[in-house]
């Protein structure tokens, strides 16, 4: 069996799992006024779980087998050791390093230095570009979660 068949087998254990859940588990323990509700908190997860699982079984039946070959952009699993895991590495410890530094640093200037440096080690090294989009992108992300949500999120650092 190709290797995305296998992916596609785990994923589609994990959407059953997640199924079982919205379907059953989480409707358990409605309070009784919302019971009436139209939209209940489990519709969403149902609908990703269905989303899913269908996804997942038409990679797992639908379409022949994977050539032996892989093609032009694949990935081949025979040569896994031979991808460059320092880009990916990196991401993920800047990822940790952002979410120890949200707080005191503050989501703007966390979140604009870590899209910047995060940008940079993908391969982008024209700050004029990077910069701009990475400061547009933040504010209004934080326009939208503090303004539009209500939810508040410290821009700046503690100290301000």
């Amino acid at each position: 069996m190709a290797l995305e068949r296998w992916i596609a087998l785990v994923f589609v254990a994990i959407c059953l799992i997640y199924g079982y859940t919205a379907f059953f588990a989480m409707d358990g323990a409605l309070a009784p006024f919302m019971r009436r509700n139209p939209v209940w908190p489990s519709t969403f997860p149902k609908i990703l779980a269905v989303m899913g699982l269908v996804t997942g079984l038409v990679i797992l039946f639908g379409g022949k087998a994977a050539a032996s070959r892989p093609g032009e952009g694949e990935i081949d699993y025979r040569r896994l050791l031979s991808y460059n895991f320092g880009q990916a590495l990196l991401l993920l410890t800047l990822m940790v390093i952002y979410a120890l530094a949200l707080r005191p640093v503050g989501f703007v200037l966390s979140s604009v230095i870590f899209l910047s440096l995060g940008s940079y080690i993908l391969g982008e090294r024209k700050l004029f570009v990077v910069v701009p989009v990475s400061l547009v992108a933040v504010f209004g992300i934080w326009y939208l979660v503090q303004e539009v949500l209500g939810i508040f999120l410290r821009p700046w650092p503690w100290f301000i």
